[in-house]
């Protein structure tokens, strides 16, 4: 029977298409088959393409496999009873050694029917546990499942140091729809692989594993199979709290952070999630943030895109570790009571050549038009939110991080180029949509599908927009038209404040209404007010060094805007390093400068940004009404002529009221208008000597007089330090 094998045109030629890497069916081909040649026998055949493989038997019978003369597939065969469904080939090498394998063409497909269609339909919410690479028990045996979506391919092998890298050894299975699958078994996990491509035309891709959960540190880009979990997490109490929580009325204060520059090590290398975590904590539990948000810690191969450039939109970034390193980095800080919001980047992507880009030799991932596909301003590619497999990636990718990590929420980075077809393109660049309009109609479906199967399946996690234009309704539900997010960055607000300060005192008079225009539209969306990493780099400035005037004026205009920010309608937003005003611009390839704590004008800032977060914490007025309309009154939003503002920030009955001098000028014997009569206290001035200032006040209590004043029954005559802000709450 050999012999007869080994001589037959068909195995011939089934060899040279398996030797070019070019079968179009090895599941079909390889492995072990009824044998057609046999008659009435049931005789099996085995066929084993072993490139490395001097000889070849069966296990347990020792059944020989022969080669095709003059090609490296091996064939053999016997009565049926005799091979077992999942047999072991042993083989030697060319220096004799013996080498034993499961053949993982015994084996049926790991990926059901179900998944397959779901995934096609854009629907399947957990595709990350099918696709990718996943160590497992499969027919009874342990070793890594790997599936990939690749429907323009025309082979599609795994390939990694256990197999040589050599696409030969191991070419999936097809499935309808493009999905390819292969059981290894025995395969351990840390098992360094790729997938290699064969497309259309011919040409090899090689790929890492666009759903892989763990990679190489760069600049080795091979994918790697995670180990299954052994992470044991203790924050019961904080997700069962956070499923219940009242975001929308409650404080919120982030400290936005970039791991790899934060803090490193004494040689200036890295820390590693453990160490980062064990540092980052307790300097955000002082200064009393609620919330971190971290810079994409997705991987990505380019330090200088700060993560925001991601390829594995599955993988914690091994630059500070593994993914297990990650789980108890969250836990950590939700066991303090913290909660952890990452940045996310659905709106483009690299074009490396080991990542999505091309994937299958077609524009998969990527839209095919480079007028919808291709990003002028940062020089990457664009998804084509129209397929269903690419919404599935993405949606996907979102839920992955808050399911198998516990993450509070997303920070969806750059919504605005999604929105808008037309985004940064000159007419005749960019193609309308089908009713001829600038709206991309499908980055707006996948956006509310987003939102609304996030929310639904973690309540109380949030998911925040990075959108800079007045698209409307962003933070509006998805049922009345909305975008469904739970809230947006107030790039107006940041950009007039930062504007306005940077304006000599003099001349601010004439731009008064930097500061009261975006009353107008505090309350048409859910803010956050963004002092972010965006402000601090590129030539921008620190924010410290953005303040006009010398050193003095400069320190006290960033504690006023602190004020002012931490009291305007919105949650809160402060880049790292700014907390203790950092004076150099924020370089991701070092890290900030702490040695300016031992400086009491930086250690001052940092205090007042604690208190400022004690005071919202503690204040109702503050944070349960800064989405509504009702918790902000103006006081005098008209003197421009002394550059002063006064407004209540309300709860009800509850209130505090804000007065803010932008000018360097003292102000003694200001009067201003206030509710109620009775004494209020100085919770809070900038100006105070524990914070840099130079001491200016009220001696700690002020009483109101029965003296109407601006519309209002009693008034409170006041000092107002220079360049300061002054909180004050009804002593009751």
């Amino acid at each position: 029977m050999n012999d007869a094998v080994a001589r037959s045109s068909g195995d011939r030629a089934a060899a040279a298409a398996l030797n070019a890497a070019r079968h179009p069916d090895p599941f079909g081909y390889l492995g072990r088959h009824a044998d057609q040649d046999a008659g009435d026998a049931p005789t099996q055949v085995v066929r084993a393409y072993l490139p490395s493989a001097k000889t070849v038997r069966i296990a347990p019978a020792g059944i020989p496999l022969k080669r095709v003369r003059g090609t490296d597939l091996f064939i053999g065969s016997a009565p049926g009873e005799q091979i077992p469904q999942h047999y072991r080939l042993i083989w030697t090498d060319s220096d004799d050694r013996e080498h034993h394998l499961l053949d993982p063409y015994s084996f049926g497909s790991a990926i059901s029917e179900f998944d397959r269609q779901v995934f096609a339909e854009g629907g399947h919410w957990h595709a990350y546990r099918f696709l990718g690479a996943h160590h497992r028990n499969h027919e009874g045996h342990d070793g890594v499942v790997f599936s990939t979506w690749a429907p323009g391919a025309q082979r599609v092998s795994v390939v990694g140091d256990f197999n040589h890298w050599d696409g030969r050894r191991h070419p999936m299975r097809r499935h309808p729809g493009g999905i390819w699958d292969l059981f290894i078994p025995e395969l351990p996990p840390g098992t360094l692989y790729k997938f290699e491509l064969c497309h259309a035309d011919g040409s090899i891709g090689l790929k890492a594993d666009p759903y892989a959960q763990q990679s190489e540190l760069r600049p080795k880009t091979a994918s790697v199979v995670t180990p299954p979990t052994t992470h044991q997490w203790r924050d019961q109490d904080w997700m069962h709290r956070r499923g219940e929580h009242d975001w929308l009325h409650a404080p919120m204060s982030i400290y936005e952070v970039h791991l790899g520059s934060w803090q490193r090590d004494t040689d200036g290398h890295w820390l590693d999630y453990a160490s980062l975590a064990q540092r980052l904590l307790p300097h955000v539990r002082d200064a009393g943030f609620t919330h971190i948000e971290l810079l994409p810690v997705m991987e990505h191969p380019f330090d200088g895109s700060w993560g925001y450039q991601t390829l594995g939109y599955f993988a914690p970034t091994a630059r500070f570790g593994d993914p297990d390193g990650f789980r108890a980095f969250v836990d950590t800080f939700h066991q303090a009571g913290i909660g952890v919001l990452l940045d996310w980047t659905p709106a483009h992507f690299p074009s490396d050549p080991h990542g999505l880009a091309s994937f299958d030799g077609t524009a998969l991932y990527e839209h095919a038009d480079p007028r919808r596909g291709y990003h002028p301003d940062w020089n990457t590619l664009i998804y084509d939110y129209g397929r269903p497999e690419v919404r599935n990636f993405l949606l996907a990718s979102a839920l992955y991080w808050l399911d198998e990590f516990h993450c509070d929420g997303l920070r969806v980075d750059a919504v605005a180029s999604m929105l808008y077809l037309d985004y940064s393109r000159e007419p005749g660049q960019w193609l309308p949509n089908a009713h001829g309009g600038r709206e991309n109609l499908d980055a707006i479906a996948f956006l509310q599908q987003l939102n609304a199967v996030a929310h639904e399946q973690h309540p109380g996690a949030v998911i925040i927009a990075e959108e800079s234009t007045a698209w409307p309704m962003v933070t509006k539900p998805t049922w009345v038209g909305g975008l469904g997010f739970s809230m947006k960055w107030n790039m107006g607000w940041m950009h007039d404040s930062l504007d306005y300060l940077e304006i000599d005192p003099v001349y601010r008079q004439y731009r008064h209404d930097r500061l009261t225009f975006g009353l107008l539209y505090a309350h048409s969306e859910n803010f956050v007010l963004p002092l972010s990493h965006d402000e601090v780099v590129h030539g921008k400035r620190s924010l410290l060094e953005k303040m006009h005037g010398d050193d003095w004026r400069k320190f006290a205009q960033l504690r006023l805007l602190y004020a002012y920010q931490w009291t305007y309608p919105g949650k809160k937003l402060l880049f790292m390093g700014q907390e203790f005003a950092q004076r150099r611009e924020w370089d991701h390839d070092r890290a900030l400068d702490w040695s300016l704590l031992d400086q009491p004008p930086h250690r001052g800032v940092l205090n007042l940004v604690s208190d400022l977060n004690r005071a919202y914490r503690e204040l109702p007025a503050l944070h349960h009404s800064e989405f509504d309309g009702s918790g902000f009154e103006w006081i005098d939003c008209h003197d421009n002529a002394q550059s002063v503002l006064s407004y209540l920030r309300r709860d009800g009955n509850r209130f505090v009221i804000v007065i803010l001098n932008f000018t360097p000028v003292p102000r003694h014997g200001y009067r201003i208008g206030v509710p109620t009569s009775g004494a209020y206290r100085e919770r809070l001035n900038t100006d105070a000597a524990c914070y840099g200032g130079s001491n200016i006040g009220n001696l700690g209590t002020v009483h109101a007089e029965a003296k109407p004043w601006m519309q209002r029954s009693h008034s409170l005559e006041l000092t107002l330090p220079p360049l300061a802000a002054l909180i004050l709450e009804p002593v009751t």
